[in-house]
């Protein structure tokens, strides 16, 4: 007879990812410390900083990764969010001076019913735009990519034309719309309000997901939709409930930004924050290819995306958010190659730069290391320097590989 489990051993190996994401947050927040002494010294505002963002960043990866759960992608939460906050400014806006239309400015204090509209009406929004995705996916016939990418595109558009027009009606021209109003600006200025919002986001997708038929059904159509479909699961209706999810946490995300900063601004919200979401998504355990992901793990790696991202400006200074992008795609693609090598037996033997496709890479990769390490204070040096010592590095490793590829053939032979 087999011996019965280890609860232990059987939650570590469920757990690992949060597990090792736990770890690396300590270890990055640990390293930052040593770096900036600042860091210590304001620990209260760092720590309600990172926490503040990181719900930012989760109440809509959340939404992203049940997408993904479902096999599908949401390239639109950026623009989503940024077409979010517009709704949200622009009903207020419209709404105040409707009520208030001899005040100087309407929205310097405005009654909380326009403010729950307005929030109510962005959610619907929200609503409509995954219905739209859905549509374009189920009944158009669109790849998710293409739908979404469309998304991408045209949300930040429409929303900076919308703008536009409703400043022009005002009898401005501007390419944001302001709110004064002090309840609104609340919203934005409290650090555990994201962290309540996200808490009731990730609760709700977490008992949805690990509670509920429907979430089985959400993982089986990721895992083969065909199949889900012969075993008699409505794949339309499941689709629907996904990007629907996705766009209506990208649209609180966008209320959240906006009321932070008391103006929806269509030009520079949510700008590249599709990358973020799909890379706490992949970084917290989901695979692309859809059927794979838990929900505490996507909470996790928006956090530790978050710390990485909060350490390199600490670190680093003026300038970091240059280097934002390239810390999350490398994240990225460690996250979707570590997944990908974990589910292959021979995974973790495999051969990275094989043959003469191996040796052509091999030089783009260490220029693009040796680039990255250059600061406006570094020397264009230091950054071949680093190159040089990158190609040395995987030319040898590449060596060490051929010869023991050939050997192996030898011995089998």
């Amino acid at each position: 007879m087999n011996a019965p489990a280890n609860p232990l051993a059987k939650f570590l190996r469920k757990y690992l990812t949060e597990i090792v994401l736990i770890f690396g947050c300590i270890l990055v927040f640990g390293f930052t410390a040593l770096i900036n002494d600042a860091y210590v010294s304001r620990f209260q505002y760092n720590v309600q900083h990172i926490i503040r963002y990181t719900s930012m960043l989760g109440i809509f990866a959340v939404g992203a990764s049940i997408v993904i759960i479902s096999g599908g992608i949401d390239l639109s939460s950026g623009s989503m969010i940024a077409f979010g906050g517009m709704t949200c400014c622009m009903t207020i806006s419209i709404l105040s001076r409707l009520v208030a239309p001899d005040s100087a400015d309407p929205t310097a204090d405005v009654p909380l019913w326009i403010i729950a509209s307005a929030i109510m009406i962005t959610m619907l929004v929200g609503l409509l735009v995954g219905t739209l995705h859905t549509w374009l996916i189920t009944i158009v016939g669109l790849p998710p990519f293409v739908a979404t990418l469309a998304s991408l595109v045209g949300l930040r558009s429409l929303a900076l034309i919308m703008t536009k027009a409703v400043t022009a009606w005002q009898g401005q021209q501007a390419f944001k719309i302001n709110i004064q109003d002090e309840m609104f600006g609340f919203l934005g200025s409290q650090w555990w309000i994201p962290l309540v919002v996200f808490a009731v986001v990730a609760g709700t997708a977490w008992i949805l997901m690990n509670k509920t038929v429907t979430g089985r059904h959400l993982y089986a159509m990721g895992g083969n939709e065909q199949a889900a479909k012969l075993s008699g699961i409505r794949t339309e209706r499941l689709k629907w409930l996904a990007y629907c999810l996705g766009t209506s946490t990208a649209a609180i995300a966008g209320i959240l930004f906006s009321s932070e900063v008391g103006s929806s601004d269509p030009q520079t919200q949510g700008i590249g924050y599709e990358l973020f979401a799909i890379a706490a998504a992949v970084v917290g355990g989901c695979s692309l290819q859809g059927g794979v992901g838990r929900i505490t793990g996507v909470v996790m790696g928006a956090m530790f995306l978050r710390v990485v991202i909060d350490a390199v400006a600490k670190i680093i200074g003026s300038g970091s958010s240059d280097y934002e992008g390239l810390i999350v795609g490398l994240l990225v693609v460690l996250a979707v190659a570590f997944n990908q090598l974990s589910g292959q037996r021979q995974g973790w033997k495999k051969q990275f730069f094989p043959g003469l496709l191996g040796w052509m890479t091999i030089p783009i990769i260490s220029l693009a290391v040796g680039a990255s390490v250059l600061t406006p204070e570094g020397s264009l040096g230091f950054g071949l320097t680093v190159a040089a010592i990158t190609l040395a590095v995987l030319s040898f490793l590449k060596v060490g590989a051929d010869m023991a590829t050939t050997q192996g053939g030898k011995s089998h032979g």
